[in-house]
């Protein structure tokens, strides 16, 4: 019977110690991966853009973000327009390339090739 005591508390240490690692873990994370975390659609490619036009001024941005997604003033998702306009409204011009495709037969074609067609 001690024996299946000391088994228990044994186990019980050992998921302490795990939970605790865990957290550590959790906390270890940088501003960045926090923020990434809630970017979607074309956010990641914003952020690297960002981050390659203003490097000084992006990373500022991003632990500021990262401090309100912690605290759950942040909660919702963060798409790659709205962070774009973030930066807008902050005065950085962020340059996104961007492409518009026409589904033609089927198939995504580049605007750019279409309009080339009709003027041949």
């Amino acid at each position: 019977m001690e024996g299946d005591r000391d088994l228990e508390l044994l186990t019980t240490k050992k998921l302490l110690e795990l939970r605790k690692k865990l957290i550590r873990k959790t906390q270890e994370r940088s501003p960045r991966e926090i923020l990434i975390s809630k970017l979607v659609d074309r956010g990641v490619e914003v952020l690297e853009a960002a981050e390659r036009a203003y490097p000084d001024i992006v990373p500022l941005i991003v632990k500021k973000l990262a401090n309100l997604i912690e605290k759950g003033i942040i909660t919702d998702y963060i798409s790659g327009g709205e962070l774009l306009q973030l930066f807008r409204i902050l005065g950085l011009d962020v340059r996104i390339e961007t492409k518009i495709k026409i589904k033609e037969s089927g198939k995504l074609i580049p605007l750019s090739e279409k309009l080339r067609a009709k003027d041949e």
